[in-house]
């Protein structure tokens, strides 16, 4: 039995082999129990008040790849035990075979590693989403996402920098500084990208507007759909989709309706020159009594201009948010309509009903 185990079979023993078959089958046989264990454990740390409902879907979300960052790390801790055969060192491509299966065991480790790393973030993502979508504000919806694919791309881009590393054994120091410089290039190129990407960080924190708000930008009008890294999504009250540039959003007077206390309504009322003094001052009372309706505060009326053409009044009056922009729309209606009634009542004419038209024949 000595003899069989101290045969030497491609530069090792058998007992070697042994040895590393059977540390790579008890992982194997209890990886599902150690990723458990450690999945507990990152759920301590990501978690301090998880629910039993929250670490089962953690734990289903980390299983597969904790179980296959474990067989991979074990088997090449086990392997490298192993003596490499000298029948297999060979050169491919002026790489030799051992290196490119080091290099082979050192890619599936780092993948792993970064595929776990994504699911923590992802799952970090989803606790955040549910305390967010507990408060009416939707910017926290918006930052979580934004932030979610942020440092995602960051553990990629990191992963990638690993692999070249590590696997084709590549100085990090100098590919990152040709990447400044290609860097710089780029944000040369992309300036105005780069100033809509910083204006949405603006947009993020500042707050001057939110998703499901009703502003009016750049002579449009409509509801904020989505706040995106470039531009903002607007549906228009025509119904068209527009996208403007969150620079341009940043720059320019963006008039925030939803945030406003009161909507402002304005009317110009020209009266015929033949209504009289009293009828003017009866108009004025009128006008006012008029607008004493519920939802109407602040209201202005007078005579603002006179002249050959017309006396001219100038009616304001502020209606409470409250009303719908529908329910705003009826009500101007409605006022405009009793206004009209009352001048046909006391017979008063507007102007353009009064204007007489002379031809003269020369």
């Amino acid at each position: 039995m000595q003899d069989f185990l101290n045969h030497v079979i491609l530069d090792n023993t058998v007992r070697s082999y042994l040895v590393v078959f059977l540390a790579i089958g008890m992982i194997a046989l209890i990886r599902r129990i150690i990723s458990k264990y450690f999945a507990g454990l990152i759920f301590k740390m990501v978690s301090k008040k998880g629910k039993q409902t929250l670490r089962m879907s953690f734990v289903d979300l980390v299983k597969q790849p904790l179980e296959l960052f474990l067989i991979t790390f074990i088997t090449l801790i086990a392997v490298e035990k192993l003596r490499f055969p000298s029948a297999l060192d060979v050169s491919i491509y002026k790489v030799t075979l051992k290196n490119l299966i080091g290099g082979l065991g050192d890619l599936v480790l780092i993948i792993t590693f970064i595929w776990l790393c994504l699911r923590v973030i992802e799952f970090i993502a989803l606790i955040l989403e549910e305390k967010a979508n507990k408060t009416s504000d939707q910017t926290d919806n918006q930052l979580i996402v934004f932030f979610k694919d942020f440092l995602k791309v960051l553990i990629v881009l990191n992963g990638i920098l690993l692999i070249l590393h590590f696997v084709f054994h590549k100085d990090i120091g100098n590919l990152l500084t040709g990447l400044s410089i290609v860097g710089a290039a780029i944000a040369l190129a992309t300036r105005e990208s780069l100033e809509n990407l910083i204006a949405s960080f603006i947009i993020f924190f500042d707050k001057p507007f939110v998703t499901g708000d009703l502003v009016k930008v750049q002579g449009f009008t409509g509801t904020i759909e989505k706040i995106g890294l470039r531009s903002t999504r607007i549906r228009t009250t025509e119904k068209t989709y527009i996208s403007v540039p969150n620079k341009q959003m940043v720059d320019s007077i963006v008039d925030n309706i939803s945030l406003r206390t009161q909507r402002k309504a304005e009317m110009k009322l020209e009266i015929g020159l033949g209504a009289s003094a009293q009828q003017l001052a009866a108009l004025t009372t009128a006008v006012k009594q008029i607008l004493t309706k519920p939802g109407i505060d602040g209201q202005v009326v007078f005579l603002s201009d006179t002249g050959k053409n017309a006396h001219v009044f100038t009616i304001e009056y502020m209606v409470s948010m409250e009303f719908s922009v529908e329910a705003f729309n009826e009500l101007r209606a409605q006022i405009n309509l009793e206004t009209i009634q009352w001048l046909n009542e006391q017979k008063i004419e507007l102007a353009a009903a009064s204007t007489d038209v002379v031809v003269r024949q020369a």
